[in-house]
């Protein structure tokens, strides 16, 4: 999966943020982040191949047992969905 680095200070945790290219809580959880100079990777599913898409929503749903967007995954266990800058915080201890 073609996903994307934004390099950051605060890397004590792996995050990885699932998005839509069009979704504006999607663009608001990526430049919280990145306002918080929190490392991350993210991936655009919208403008992925077919495959690829059907892969990750089913990642998605068995690791949060939805599909909404954005979903955000702290070191593989915290799922948090949509922009919820508040569990965001917490997970990431900022």
């Amino acid at each position: 999966m073609p996903f994307s680095k934004v390099s950051g200070t605060n890397n004590a945790h792996k995050v990885v943020v699932y998005a839509l290219s069009t979704c504006v809580w999607c663009k608001m959880t990526k430049q919280f982040l990145k306002d918080s100079n929190v490392e991350f990777e993210y991936i655009d599913v919208d403008l992925c191949e077919e495959s690829e898409k059907a892969r990750i929503r089913e990642e998605l749903q068995n690791k949060s047992g939805g599909l909404s967007y954005p979903t955000t995954i702290v070191d593989d266990k915290i799922v948090i969905v949509g922009f919820r800058k508040d569990k965001l915080k917490e997970a990431l201890g900022i």
